[in-house]
């Protein structure tokens, strides 16, 4: 047995002695020849030594590759000339000796994943894988990564030992959509090959409708036509796709409309002519959903005060006022109170009371009755039955707006025995 390692590095033509035969025969009995069997990458040299003696060689007649062949077996014969002829064999035994020969190869030439973007914190988001063929430390493959853009690097983290890639810090589609790595690895030597990672962020419905008011009314009169712009509004998601697809809608059951004005824009306007003395406030809420499932929504509320026109005239609480008095009474007696009320607000709404023009007797109606402007009482001086038994006038009510009613008012005057008879 005879063992010999070669590197694979090993120039053809590289020549390695033998160890001879003996025959203690001599003449053509003795060692005659060497003949060598069992691979095409070695040949046999024999070289004439001192005294005509025969020294064997092995010749590397071609390049040896340890990734093809790690060993190679081979038998080399020694024959003398005797008849019958007697050999003696030795078994050769080469071992081939790695070389770093081989450098690292990715298993694909990029590598594409697709991650959600609420994928948790210490995911394994995808592993690269190289191999080398070389033996021992010249086939330990470890990777790198390559310089990345410092935000890559705070995100991902790459196992040098086992080429996992995974995630340090949660990722976000509309900070991110897209990563470009590039991954090294790295044998013994100074071999290396390169891989692209490309990581691409889908997007998750994580973000809900912002609904802005960029401009608004807080009051409105009632007569506002239809149409009148209340509130301009701006709608935006962070979201992608349908995930960012916002619909805006509006309570029902008020007088206004929401209308598209452009883009993310929406207006709400009046749809119908207000009144106030109906409903004098609206909290109008404007709802903003997107297309996700589950869909995520926000709301703005809009406070809006109605302003009172005068559009209300005053009413009395009765058509026709009477009462009875007796005459001689004291003057500024109270006959009666009237009341008018008015639906309007503020100023629309303050009634004041005066009496109609007309005269009693070619005297004016005021110096036998009057009205308290603000309260509505109505007082008469000494009355005197026998001078006239019934008064009757109109009242007139009259708002801050100049709106007017008017009442009818009836006073009669008792009989009280004041006078003697006449002879």
């Amino acid at each position: 047995e005879i063992e010999l390692r070669m590197s694979e590095m090993t120039a053809p033509a590289s020549r390695f002695p033998l160890s001879r035969a003996h025959d203690p025969d001599t003449g053509r009995n003795s060692l005659q020849s060497y003949e060598l069997s069992g691979d095409e990458h070695f040949s046999l040299a024999v070289q004439a030594g001192p005294g005509g003696g025969q020294r064997p060689e092995l010749v590397l007649a071609k390049a040896l590759h340890r990734e093809e062949a790690a060993f190679h077996e081979l038998v080399l014969r020694a024959s003398d000339g005797g008849d019958p002829a007697r050999t003696g064999t030795a078994r050769i035994h080469v071992t081939v000796v790695d070389a770093n020969d081989n450098a690292p190869v990715f298993s694909q030439a990029e590598y594409t994943v697709r991650v959600p973007e609420d994928v948790p914190v210490g995911s394994v988001l995808v592993t690269v894988t190289a191999t080398d063929a070389d033996e021992g430390l010249n086939g330990y493959v470890k990777y790198s990564m390559k310089k990345a853009t410092d935000m890559a690097s705070d995100i991902f983290h790459l196992d040098s030992e086992t080429g996992q890639i995974t995630l340090l810090q949660r990722l976000d589609f509309e900070e991110g959509d897209s990563y470009e790595l590039e991954v090294q690895a790295h044998d013994g030597g100074a071999l290396f090959d390169s891989t692209k990672v490309a990581i691409t962020v889908t997007d998750v419905n994580d973000n809900a409708p912002e609904l802005t008011i960029s401009s608004t009314l807080n009051e409105i009169s009632e007569d506002a036509p239809p149409g009148t712009v209340v509130a301009l509004l701006h709608v935006q998601d962070s979201d992608s796709g349908v995930n960012g697809d916002v619909h805006c809608s509006m309570d029902g059951g008020v007088p206004f409309r929401l209308e598209k004005s452009y883009e993310n824009y929406y207006r709400v306007v009046t749809a119908r002519e207000l009144d106030r003395e109906r409903v004098s406030e609206y909290n109008v809420t404007v709802r903003a959903a997107d297309g996700g499932s589950p869909s995520l929504q926000s709301s703005a509320v809009l406070a809006l005060r109605v302003l009172d026109v005068n559009d209300n005239a005053p009413v009395f609480a009765e058509e026709r006022y009477s009462a009875r008095l007796a005459e001689n009474n004291a003057a500024g007696a109270l006959v009666l109170t009237v009341r008018a009320t008015d639906a309007d607000w503020g100023q629309n709404a303050r009634v004041r009371y005066r009496l109609s023009e007309g005269r009693v007797r070619g005297a004016p109606l005021s110096s036998y009755v009057s009205v308290q402007a603000e309260t509505g009482a109505l007082t008469a001086g000494p009355l005197d039955f026998e001078e006239k038994s019934k008064y009757i006038f109109r009242l007139e009510a009259r708002d801050g707006g100049g709106l007017t009613a008017h009442s009818k008012v009836q006073i009669d005057i008792t009989d009280e025995n004041d006078n003697a008879p006449e002879i």
